[in-house]
């Protein structure tokens, strides 16, 4: 799966778990405009399900600094494409309200879902790489 097809794909399966990028930062673009840097294509996508977002914020004014989920779509030198998804249950680890910890569970199901989703779609592509980080 290529870089830009990558991003699209991973954008429709996120809006199937009621999941919406809410930010965009280009890395690449970035760098070379603030610090006359090269870099290799890397786009940070920030996603939210605004019904996870708001229950989770009345539970807690504070969680506001986990939001919004990031979703790293990453183009390495030998061409491959990576998305990584940070896991949901290991940021609220430290959180002590058990209705986090089990919001936290179904989003870390939600982004399960859309990995697999593109992993099963590239079984053939060798250059395609998915994975949830912790």
């Amino acid at each position: 799966m290529r870089f830009a097809e990558a991003i699209e794909r991973v954008t429709e399966e996120l809006k199937k778990e009621g999941f919406g990028i809410i930010t965009f930062i280009d890395l690449k673009e970035t760098f070379k405009n603030k610090i006359s840097e090269d870099f290799r294509n890397y786009v940070v996508l920030g996603a939210c399900n605004p019904k996870y977002a708001y229950k989770a914020l009345v539970a807690d004014d504070k969680i506001g600094v986990f939001l919004p989920c990031s979703v790293v779509v990453q183009e390495h030198t030998n061409g491959d494409t990576e998305v990584s998804i940070i896991n949901p249950e290991e940021l609220l680890h430290s959180v002590h309200d058990p209705g986090l910890r089990t919001f936290a569970t179904e989003i870390k199901e939600a982004m399960q879902n859309v990995l697999k989703s593109l992993s099963h779609r590239d079984i053939n592509d060798r250059r395609a790489n998915v994975e949830i980080l912790m």
